[in-house]
């Protein structure tokens, strides 16, 4: 099964927490509430400091996509992204460079901090044992992903064109997406993804079910 997701088909809903809003790409099982997804892809504006929604179970991923950055602090887990500090302090990591992929858990309080003005950031989530993924920065030229139940490529900079076997080409323009799922229980799909600008960049998901 393939997709093409614009802008219109995307489903706009309050943070868990309701300190913000929050624009859902992809959910699975389609339609899920936040606390029954077994992976979910959405975009945040952070427009104010203050507390990310926590997501106990969650594995996280997180990609700044727009304005001057944010500085995150809390404990964390993942070597990738937040962690601990020395002795068991918290540790501050500073996103400010666009289109860098940080990992972290669910479990933990996160604080968050502008550094000038609102941003625009991209999700990954994933939860721990019905699902695992990975987000995948892709420019310049164009990348072969391995296969796996579910891709999502994100326009994010320019357009870009994906290339799906048995499905043909589909062309992304900024902005939209393109969901490719296995049609049949236990198999998976590849997926050939090229940005067709010379700083076009494109975020794509790779997802297993258990």
């Amino acid at each position: 099964m393939v997709r093409l997701l614009t802008p219109n088909d995307y489903r706009s809903m309050p943070w868990k927490n309701g300190a913000g809003r929050t624009t859902e790409i992809a959910v699975h099982p389609p339609g899920a509430a936040l606390d029954a997804f077994a992976w979910r892809v959405s975009i945040a504006d952070v427009e104010r400091d203050g507390p990310f929604s926590r997501f106990p179970g969650i594995d996280r991923t997180i990609v700044l996509l727009a304005g001057s950055g944010m500085r995150l602090a809390g404990p964390g887990t993942s070597p990738k992204g937040l962690g601990m500090g020395p002795k068991g302090t918290a540790r501050e990591t500073e996103l400010t460079t666009r289109f860098v992929a940080h990992d972290f858990s669910g479990d933990d309080a996160i604080d968050c901090t502008l550094l000038a003005g609102p941003c625009r950031d991209f999700n990954a989530m994933f939860r721990r044992g019905r699902a695992r993924g990975r987000v995948a920065v892709v420019r310049d030229s164009g990348t072969r992903f391995e296969p796996a139940q579910f891709h999502v490529s994100y326009a994010a900079k320019g357009p870009h064109e994906c290339t799906v076997p048995g499905f043909g080409l589909h062309r992304l323009d900024e902005g939209h997406a393109l969901l490719v799922a296995a049609t049949i229980a236990g198999d998976e799909v590849s997926i050939d993804v090229r940005p067709l600008a010379s700083d076009a960049v494109a975020l794509v998901v790779g997802i297993e079910c258990r």
